[in-house]
Protein backbone atom coordinates (compact mmCIF):
# COMPACT_ATOMS: atom_id res chain seq x y z
CA UNK A 1 0.00 0.00 0.00
CA UNK A 2 1.31 3.32 -0.88
CA UNK A 3 1.80 6.26 1.72
CA UNK A 4 1.15 9.27 -0.29
CA UNK A 5 -2.40 10.87 0.47
CA UNK A 6 -3.99 9.97 -2.77
CA UNK A 7 -8.05 11.02 -1.75
CA UNK A 8 -8.95 13.49 0.82
CA UNK A 9 -13.04 13.85 2.23
CA UNK A 10 -12.63 17.28 4.28
CA UNK A 11 -15.93 17.93 6.54
CA UNK A 12 -18.12 17.58 3.83
CA UNK A 13 -21.53 17.43 4.14
CA UNK A 14 -24.08 16.73 1.10
CA UNK A 15 -28.14 18.19 1.17
CA UNK A 16 -30.69 17.37 -0.90
CA UNK A 17 -34.19 18.85 -1.32
CA UNK A 18 -37.40 16.03 -0.80
CA UNK A 19 -40.46 17.45 -1.44
CA UNK A 20 -39.65 20.77 -0.12
CA UNK A 21 -37.88 19.81 2.78
CA UNK A 22 -34.15 19.62 3.52
CA UNK A 23 -32.03 16.21 3.53
CA UNK A 24 -28.92 15.95 5.00
CA UNK A 25 -27.39 13.10 3.43
CA UNK A 26 -23.93 13.19 5.26
CA UNK A 27 -23.00 15.41 8.06
CA UNK A 28 -19.16 16.65 8.22
CA UNK A 29 -17.42 13.21 6.56
CA UNK A 30 -13.87 13.49 6.84
CA UNK A 31 -11.50 10.56 4.86
CA UNK A 32 -8.04 10.46 3.80
CA UNK A 33 -7.14 7.59 1.45
CA UNK A 34 -3.73 6.68 0.78
CA UNK A 35 -2.27 5.53 -2.75
CA UNK A 36 -2.91 1.86 -3.53
CA UNK A 37 -5.04 1.47 -0.90
CA UNK A 38 -7.48 -1.00 -0.65
CA UNK A 39 -11.00 0.88 1.50
CA UNK A 40 -13.85 -0.71 2.15
CA UNK A 41 -17.26 1.29 3.27
CA UNK A 42 -20.89 -0.52 4.64
CA UNK A 43 -23.50 0.73 6.48
CA UNK A 44 -27.06 0.39 7.19
CA UNK A 45 -29.49 1.69 3.74
CA UNK A 46 -30.08 5.70 4.17
CA UNK A 47 -26.29 6.14 5.56
CA UNK A 48 -24.60 7.65 2.61
CA UNK A 49 -22.63 5.34 1.63
CA UNK A 50 -23.46 5.42 -2.42
CA UNK A 51 -23.77 9.27 -1.83
CA UNK A 52 -19.99 9.37 -0.78
CA UNK A 53 -18.93 7.57 -3.62
CA UNK A 54 -20.82 9.52 -5.87
CA UNK A 55 -18.78 12.66 -4.57
CA UNK A 56 -15.33 10.65 -5.11
CA UNK A 57 -15.93 9.73 -8.98
CA UNK A 58 -17.22 13.38 -9.43
CA UNK A 59 -20.71 12.76 -10.09
CA UNK A 60 -22.09 14.59 -7.92
CA UNK A 61 -20.47 17.89 -5.58
CA UNK A 62 -20.84 18.59 -1.96
CA UNK A 63 -23.40 21.20 -0.40
CA UNK A 64 -20.31 21.86 2.13
CA UNK A 65 -16.50 20.94 2.65
CA UNK A 66 -13.49 19.41 0.31
CA UNK A 67 -13.03 16.31 -1.93
CA UNK A 68 -9.97 15.73 -3.99
CA UNK A 69 -7.88 13.81 -5.58
CA UNK A 70 -3.97 13.44 -5.98
CA UNK A 71 -4.30 17.65 -4.53
CA UNK A 72 -6.72 18.29 -7.02
CA UNK A 73 -10.33 19.32 -6.28
CA UNK A 74 -13.11 16.95 -7.58
CA UNK A 75 -15.53 19.20 -9.49
CA UNK A 76 -16.73 16.70 -12.53
CA UNK A 77 -16.34 13.31 -13.75
CA UNK A 78 -12.41 11.92 -14.97
CA UNK A 79 -10.36 9.15 -17.05
CA UNK A 80 -8.11 9.37 -13.97
CA UNK A 81 -11.49 8.06 -11.33
CA UNK A 82 -13.31 4.68 -12.80
CA UNK A 83 -16.51 3.69 -11.60
CA UNK A 84 -18.18 -0.22 -11.17
CA UNK A 85 -22.12 -0.06 -10.61
CA UNK A 86 -24.22 -2.64 -9.17
CA UNK A 87 -25.33 -3.72 -12.57
CA UNK A 88 -23.29 -3.97 -15.30
CA UNK A 89 -24.73 -1.31 -17.78
CA UNK A 90 -23.82 -3.12 -20.93
CA UNK A 91 -25.53 -2.20 -23.96
CA UNK A 92 -26.95 -5.03 -25.76
CA UNK A 93 -26.01 -4.33 -29.28
CA UNK A 94 -22.70 -3.56 -28.68
CA UNK A 95 -19.68 -6.94 -28.37
CA UNK A 96 -18.24 -7.11 -25.01
CA UNK A 97 -15.43 -5.98 -26.27
CA UNK A 98 -17.43 -3.06 -27.56
CA UNK A 99 -18.82 -2.14 -24.21
CA UNK A 100 -15.40 -2.26 -22.87
CA UNK A 101 -14.05 0.05 -25.53
CA UNK A 102 -16.45 3.14 -24.41
CA UNK A 103 -14.06 3.26 -21.37
CA UNK A 104 -11.53 4.79 -23.89
CA UNK A 105 -13.82 6.80 -25.99
CA UNK A 106 -12.13 10.29 -24.85
CA UNK A 107 -8.78 8.87 -24.18
CA UNK A 108 -7.45 10.18 -27.33
CA UNK A 109 -5.42 6.87 -28.33
CA UNK A 110 -5.25 5.15 -31.84
CA UNK A 111 -7.32 2.94 -32.46
CA UNK A 112 -4.64 0.43 -32.22
CA UNK A 113 -3.80 1.04 -29.04
CA UNK A 114 -7.53 1.25 -28.02
CA UNK A 115 -8.00 -2.58 -29.12
CA UNK A 116 -4.22 -3.27 -27.28
CA UNK A 117 -6.08 -1.79 -24.11
CA UNK A 118 -9.38 -4.11 -24.38
CA UNK A 119 -7.66 -7.18 -25.84
CA UNK A 120 -5.09 -7.45 -22.36
CA UNK A 121 -8.49 -6.20 -20.38
CA UNK A 122 -10.51 -8.95 -21.70
CA UNK A 123 -7.66 -11.55 -20.57
CA UNK A 124 -7.33 -9.61 -17.00
CA UNK A 125 -10.79 -10.27 -16.18
CA UNK A 126 -10.91 -13.49 -17.74
CA UNK A 127 -12.90 -13.21 -20.53
CA UNK A 128 -10.53 -13.35 -23.22
CA UNK A 129 -13.04 -15.52 -25.73
CA UNK A 130 -15.69 -13.98 -25.20
CA UNK A 131 -14.93 -10.34 -27.29
CA UNK A 132 -17.46 -10.65 -29.97
CA UNK A 133 -20.52 -12.43 -27.96
CA UNK A 134 -22.97 -9.65 -26.92
CA UNK A 135 -23.81 -8.87 -23.15
CA UNK A 136 -27.60 -11.18 -23.59
CA UNK A 137 -24.98 -14.75 -23.96
CA UNK A 138 -23.08 -13.73 -20.45
CA UNK A 139 -24.09 -15.22 -16.92
CA UNK A 140 -24.37 -12.54 -14.47
CA UNK A 141 -20.46 -12.76 -12.96
CA UNK A 142 -19.40 -12.71 -16.77
CA UNK A 143 -21.23 -9.69 -17.10
CA UNK A 144 -20.04 -7.71 -13.78
CA UNK A 145 -16.45 -9.05 -15.14
CA UNK A 146 -17.23 -7.15 -18.31
CA UNK A 147 -18.42 -4.38 -16.27
CA UNK A 148 -15.13 -4.40 -14.29
CA UNK A 149 -12.98 -4.39 -17.31
CA UNK A 150 -14.71 -1.14 -18.75
CA UNK A 151 -13.76 1.04 -15.43
CA UNK A 152 -10.15 -0.43 -15.54
CA UNK A 153 -9.31 -0.32 -19.33
CA UNK A 154 -8.28 3.32 -19.27
CA UNK A 155 -6.32 2.48 -16.21
CA UNK A 156 -7.20 4.94 -14.14
CA UNK A 157 -5.86 6.00 -10.56
CA UNK A 158 -8.87 5.37 -9.13
CA UNK A 159 -11.18 2.55 -8.85
CA UNK A 160 -14.66 3.44 -7.02
CA UNK A 161 -17.02 0.11 -6.92
CA UNK A 162 -20.49 0.74 -5.66
CA UNK A 163 -21.64 -2.93 -4.35
CA UNK A 164 -20.64 -4.71 -7.69
CA UNK A 165 -21.31 -8.12 -6.57
CA UNK A 166 -24.92 -7.55 -4.53
CA UNK A 167 -27.26 -9.04 -7.35
CA UNK A 168 -24.69 -12.48 -7.74
CA UNK A 169 -25.16 -15.71 -6.11
CA UNK A 170 -22.62 -16.59 -3.15
CA UNK A 171 -20.17 -18.79 -5.03
CA UNK A 172 -19.95 -16.35 -8.28
CA UNK A 173 -19.45 -13.59 -5.75
CA UNK A 174 -16.56 -14.78 -4.02
CA UNK A 175 -14.91 -15.98 -6.76
CA UNK A 176 -15.20 -12.58 -8.22
CA UNK A 177 -13.95 -11.47 -4.94
CA UNK A 178 -11.11 -13.15 -5.01
CA UNK A 179 -10.52 -11.99 -8.97
CA UNK A 180 -10.97 -8.10 -7.74
CA UNK A 181 -8.46 -8.90 -5.15
CA UNK A 182 -5.65 -10.24 -7.79
CA UNK A 183 -6.37 -7.33 -10.06
CA UNK A 184 -5.91 -5.07 -6.73
CA UNK A 185 -2.59 -7.25 -6.13
CA UNK A 186 -1.73 -7.01 -9.98
CA UNK A 187 -2.39 -3.45 -10.55
CA UNK A 188 -2.18 -1.37 -7.75
CA UNK A 189 -4.80 0.78 -8.50
CA UNK A 190 -6.42 2.68 -5.00
CA UNK A 191 -10.38 1.14 -4.88
CA UNK A 192 -13.21 2.17 -2.70
CA UNK A 193 -15.79 -0.35 -2.51
CA UNK A 194 -19.45 0.34 -1.07
CA UNK A 195 -20.89 -2.81 0.05
CA UNK A 196 -23.55 -4.09 2.73
CA UNK A 197 -21.74 -7.11 3.24
CA UNK A 198 -19.48 -7.49 5.97
CA UNK A 199 -17.77 -10.40 5.17
CA UNK A 200 -16.95 -8.93 1.84
CA UNK A 201 -15.40 -5.46 3.13
CA UNK A 202 -13.36 -7.29 5.79
CA UNK A 203 -12.23 -10.04 3.01
CA UNK A 204 -11.27 -7.50 0.70
CA UNK A 205 -10.57 -4.16 2.85
CA UNK A 206 -7.06 -2.35 3.91
CA UNK A 207 -9.60 -0.96 6.10
CA UNK A 208 -13.28 -0.75 6.73
CA UNK A 209 -15.19 2.76 6.80
CA UNK A 210 -18.50 1.92 9.48
CA UNK A 211 -21.00 4.27 8.44
CA UNK A 212 -23.61 5.55 10.66
CA UNK A 213 -27.58 5.69 9.43
CA UNK A 214 -28.63 9.68 8.27
CA UNK A 215 -27.51 12.06 8.51
CA UNK A 216 -24.40 9.81 7.36
CA UNK A 217 -21.24 9.90 9.35
CA UNK A 218 -18.27 8.28 10.10
CA UNK A 219 -18.74 5.95 12.94
CA UNK A 220 -14.98 3.63 13.29
CA UNK A 221 -12.05 3.34 10.64
CA UNK A 222 -11.24 -0.65 11.55
CA UNK A 223 -7.96 -1.68 10.24
CA UNK A 224 -7.73 -5.11 8.96
CA UNK A 225 -3.92 -6.17 9.45
CA UNK A 226 -3.56 -9.26 7.92
CA UNK A 227 -1.48 -11.00 4.75
CA UNK A 228 -3.31 -11.35 1.49
CA UNK A 229 -4.39 -13.75 0.09
CA UNK A 230 -7.20 -14.18 3.19
CA UNK A 231 -8.52 -17.29 4.57
CA UNK A 232 -12.28 -16.20 5.17
CA UNK A 233 -12.15 -18.49 7.98
CA UNK A 234 -9.35 -17.54 10.29
CA UNK A 235 -10.27 -16.41 13.47
CA UNK A 236 -8.36 -13.47 12.88
CA UNK A 237 -10.42 -12.21 10.24
CA UNK A 238 -13.53 -13.51 12.18
CA UNK A 239 -12.50 -11.13 14.79
CA UNK A 240 -12.84 -8.14 13.11
CA UNK A 241 -15.60 -9.06 11.17
CA UNK A 242 -17.08 -9.42 14.44
CA UNK A 243 -15.91 -5.93 15.50
CA UNK A 244 -17.38 -4.37 12.59
CA UNK A 245 -20.60 -6.30 13.52
CA UNK A 246 -20.95 -4.59 16.90
CA UNK A 247 -20.21 -1.22 15.17
CA UNK A 248 -22.80 -1.79 12.95
CA UNK A 249 -25.30 -2.85 15.59
CA UNK A 250 -24.75 0.04 17.57
CA UNK A 251 -25.45 2.36 15.20
CA UNK A 252 -28.49 1.05 14.47
CA UNK A 253 -32.15 0.57 16.29
CA UNK A 254 -32.05 -2.80 18.71
CA UNK A 255 -35.37 -3.84 16.70
CA UNK A 256 -33.30 -4.05 13.44
CA UNK A 257 -32.01 -7.16 12.75
CA UNK A 258 -28.32 -7.23 11.57
CA UNK A 259 -29.45 -8.81 8.24
CA UNK A 260 -30.85 -5.59 6.79
CA UNK A 261 -27.39 -4.24 6.80
CA UNK A 262 -25.83 -7.57 4.91
CA UNK A 263 -28.51 -7.87 2.54
CA UNK A 264 -28.47 -7.07 -0.92
CA UNK A 265 -28.12 -2.86 -2.00
CA UNK A 266 -30.91 -1.37 -3.30
CA UNK A 267 -30.00 0.99 -5.86
CA UNK A 268 -31.10 4.78 -5.33
CA UNK A 269 -31.00 8.00 -7.68
CA UNK A 270 -29.84 10.84 -6.34
CA UNK A 271 -32.54 13.37 -7.08
CA UNK A 272 -34.77 11.06 -4.85
CA UNK A 273 -33.40 9.75 -2.08
CA UNK A 274 -29.42 10.04 -2.35
CA UNK A 275 -28.61 8.93 0.74
CA UNK A 276 -27.59 5.14 -0.06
Amino acid sequence: MGNSLHLQISHVTRQFKVNGEILTALDDVSLDIAEGEFVTIVGASGCGKSTLLRLGAGLDLPTAGFVGHAGRPVKEPSLERGIVFQEPRLFPWLTVARNIALGLENSGLPKAEKNRLVESHLELVGLSGFANAYPHQLSGGMAQRAGIARGLVNRPNVLFLDEPFGALDAITKARLQDELQTIWAKERITMVLVTHDVEEAVYLGDRVVVMSPRPGRIRDVVPVDLPRPRDRTSPQLVEIRNRVLESLNATTSTSRPLSSITGPAVETRPAVVAAE
